[in-house]
């Protein structure tokens, strides 16, 4: 799992952060802003129920592969396929059409991905499965914004290599890391009235599940509104060129990987033996608020560097409990894992995917980007206050 997340999560940051940001602003410098926000917006309208709808046919997929790996085979392919032709895109339209697919793709391969930590780790272990899975989310990110910043000048081929590398690496865990068939389990009579009413969980009776989400979308879109644009900011706010900006953001990736993976270890296995997790999440606010502060104090690469630093070791704590806390209050004790945990995945989609929207206007509306990074501030706040109720989970 943590392999699959280094590759999944590499694509995702390498595309969204740099490949795609520079494939826009060549079509039009002075317009970058707004159609990145297009391009990401509309692919964040197709993919809102992406995983949910593909995590509940996971879980009523029947044959030797077992549930989840059909899925992760056939997301890998159509997004190595349409990455593919991305490249070769020299319109808005066309680009929008490709992200499109290759986001709702990705996102049928993490949906199921997800779903295997309660298929296969008890309570107790989940706190170091999720460990593990921020471990390949975190270096993988890092990886692939480095990684982007040696295909700045060659974007389809940065496409290209990065959706081979997701495709094999689906194909080599389902070779090697083989479900259980899932051929003898028992399946109820497809009903699509019941199939759509699944999707709503009655906030009312499963008030865990709800703050929950919450939580997560708050924290997602206090983090994501400053990493969509940290290629304009360090163009825009900081003044450096394209070219340094795309090798700077590969620095600032690394600089962050080494506190994050730190806090992901530590994080992940003491709330094991503690039995808790939201203290760590309480703690991962409190870093991140002090992180976003810095380049508002220092707009420079040095401030920059700073907020990667705290920032990693907040996002690392986060990572670490973050998935454990969502596999512990799911209703009726997972029965419906892949489905309900795509649920909670959507309270990452959408903030990720609306955060370019959100940061465009924030900077074209409301001061620029000073007012982007108090934002930022007081989301990941909000966050940590929700989590509050939750009953379930200590």
């Amino acid at each position: 799992m943590a392999i699959v997340s280094v590759f999944l999560f590499a694509t995702y940051a390498a595309l969204g952060g740099i490949l795609l940001p520079i494939q826009v602003a060549l079509i039009s410098e002075a317009d970058k802003v707004t159609n990145l926000a297009v391009v990401t917006t509309v692919s964040f309208i197709f993919t809102l129920f992406a995983q949910p709808i593909v995590g509940a046919f996971s879980d009523r997929t029947r044959g030797r592969l077992g549930r989840r790996a059909p899925w992760m085979l056939i997301g890998s392919s159509i997004a190595a396929i349409a990455l593919l032709g991305l490249g070769g895109m020299k319109n808005v339209l066309w680009i929008t059409v490709f992200w499109v697919i290759i986001q709702v793709a990705l996102n049928a391969l993490q949906g199921p991905l997800s779903a295997i930590v309660p298929d296969r780790f008890p309570r107790s272990k989940r706190g170091a499965a999720s460990a593990m899975v921020g471990m390949g989310t975190m270096i993988g990110a890092t990886l692939g914004v480095v990684g982007a910043g040696q295909f700045a000048n060659h974007v389809g081929i940065g496409y290209t290599v990065f959706g081979v590398c997701v495709l094999l690496a689906s194909v080599l865990f389902v070779v090697f890391n083989r479900d259980s068939s899932s051929v003898s389990l028992e399946v109820e009579p497809f009903s699509w009235k019941q199939f759509a009413a699944g999707f709503w969980i009655k906030p009312k009776e499963n008030p865990d599940f709800a703050w929950a989400f919450a939580a997560r979308f708050f924290f997602i879109l206090g983090y994501f509104v400053i990493s969509a644009y940290n290629l304009y900011i360090l163009t825009d706010y900081i003044g450096l060129s394209m070219k340094d900006a795309a090798l700077n953001a590969g620095l600032l990736a690394v600089v962050g990987m080494v506190p994050t993976l730190i806090s992901i270890i530590l994080a992940g296995f003491w709330s094991d033996k503690l039995g808790r997790r939201k203290i760590f999440i309480y703690a991962a606010s409190v870093v991140m608020v002090i992180g976003l502060s810095m380049p508002l104090f220092m707009p420079t690469l040095t401030g920059m560097i700073m907020m990667s630093i705290f920032n990693g070791f907040g996002f690392g704590l986060y990572m670490a409990c973050d998935t454990a806390l969502m596999t512990e209050v799911l209703p009726g004790g997972g029965v419906s894992a892949g489905k309900d945990l795509g649920i909670l995945n959507v309270a990452t989609n959408i903030p990720q995917a609306m955060s370019p929207a959100v940061a465009g206007a924030i900077i074209l509306s409301f001061g620029g980007y000073p007012t982007l990074f108090v934002f930022g501030m007081v989301f990941v706040v909000i966050a940590a206050l929700v989590l509050i109720p939750i009953k379930s989970v200590r």
